[in-house]
């Protein structure tokens, strides 16, 4: 019997070169095929770098400000009327071992205007609180311009307003006087942004004995910001409500700040994976355009494949071509998302002033992505074209 001839094996170079082939000589038809897959990498690196970025600035903030800021505020009689706060309030929480500092607000009713022409209702939703002195350093408030409410201007018509306060009073730095309570008050300073304590952002503060001088506060606080020594602030948190009003501590709210923030980066982190779904659909386009390439490789190559065949490829060997083709594809679009995903995450980052961080769970992920993408985009392709007759292919071309 006549011996069998050996079938020949493809090299790992013989592979990339026959794989290559399709690609170069249709570069257009290549290009485009592997900008669909690009555009759905590049979408779904953006997005997790951007998330990413997005919270090692929010944790960079937190470790700045700290997580240490409970805030006390009045709840509701039994009745369902608002409660009260004593007077006394700040100066009890103050006493708490653990307390390091504790500052009130407290609400005056008083409007405040640009001038005493401005209509009575155009307030610009700007509230008029009564300010203790060291309010700043609890909730880490910084001064844009000015100065805060010093022993002088705290028991004199002087006021500090928040940073979209400043703004609806078209009021860009201090040293003029705006109209409050019916009276003239002199701004002497402007905040900057508080993160902790935004309801100060659109707030006018006037010194605790100013406010009840001149506007007839009635020495309620209504908000008292608590800084408490980080390893304490559950304990703290337990005793809050019964030091702040022991006659009715039910009628208190205790809140954290910090847990706003984090709620937010929840709501944050569901978008992300909104984000994260509108991106798959695009990768799932790009692999399905990329499938539509090959089977059209396929078709149009039919001589090519026949004459191969002819010549003693095996259908292995055709598989084998056109599966590296539209693997060479999908690893060429995924490295161009790759470099698409990180650019547009530095370029946001930096134009933000985040960190850019962008895992690299998410880059080794998306190249995998692009890889199982191109094999079963190119698969039945492969199987199609493994499987033409080699006389009719000949015979038709």
């Amino acid at each position: 019997m006549p011996e069998r001839p050996k079938s020949i094996r493809l090299r790992p170079t013989d592979v990339l070169r026959v794989g290559s082939a399709g690609v170069r000589t249709r570069p257009l038809r290549a290009f485009l095929s592997a900008m669909g897959i690009a555009i759905g990498i590049g979408a779904m690196l953006a997005v997790v770098g951007i998330s990413t970025s997005s919270r090692a600035e929010l944790d960079r903030t937190l470790a700045k400000l700290g997580t240490n800021l409970l805030t006390v505020a009045p709840g509701s009689t039994l009745h369902g009327e608002d409660a009260k706060l004593p007077k006394e309030a700040t100066a009890m929480i103050g006493r708490i071992a653990p307390v390091e500092s504790a500052a009130a607000t407290g609400q005056t009713g008083a409007n405040v205007y640009r001038n005493d022409h401005v209509p009575t209702g155009q307030t610009g939703s700007i509230a008029v609180l009564a300010a203790s002195p060291d309010l700043p350093r609890t909730v880490g408030a910084n001064l844009r311009a000015g100065s805060w409410l010093t022993p002088a201007t705290a028991t004199y018509p002087g006021v500090v307003l928040g940073s979209r306060a400043a703004q609806r009073l078209d009021l860009p730095s201090p040293g003029v006087r705006v109209w409050l309570g019916k009276q003239w008050f002199a701004v002497v300073g402007i905040l900057e942004p508080v993160p902790l304590a935004p309801e100060l952002d659109s707030a006018a503060l006037a010194g605790w004995d100013a406010a009840a001088t001149y506007l007839g506060f009635d020495g309620h606080p209504t908000t008292v910001y608590t800084r408490v020594a980080e390893p304490q602030v559950t304990a703290v948190r337990a005793v809050l409500a019964a030091t702040a009003n022991p006659q009715a501590p039910h009628e208190v709210a205790i809140s954290r700040p910090s847990d706003a923030l984090a709620a937010k980066q929840a709501t944050d982190t569901t978008l992300t994976a909104l984000l994260l779904g509108l991106g798959g659909v695009a990768l799932l386009v790009g692999g399905v355009g990329v499938a539509n390439t090959m089977i059209i490789t396929v078709l149009e190559r039919r001589a090519e494949i026949g004459l191969r065949r002819a010549l003693g490829a095996t259908r292995g060997h055709i598989r084998t071509q056109f599966l590296a083709e539209s693997l060479l594809l999908s690893a060429i679009g995924g490295a161009g998302g790759i470099l698409l995903g990180i650019t547009a995450t530095s370029i946001y980052a930096t134009v933000r002033n985040w960190p850019t961080i962008l895992p690299a769970w998410a880059t080794v992920g998306g190249l995998a992505a692009t890889l199982i993408i191109g094999a079963l985009a190119g698969l039945y392709p492969a199987i199609r074209a493994s499987h033409l007759p080699p006389a009719q292919t000949l015979a038709s071309s």
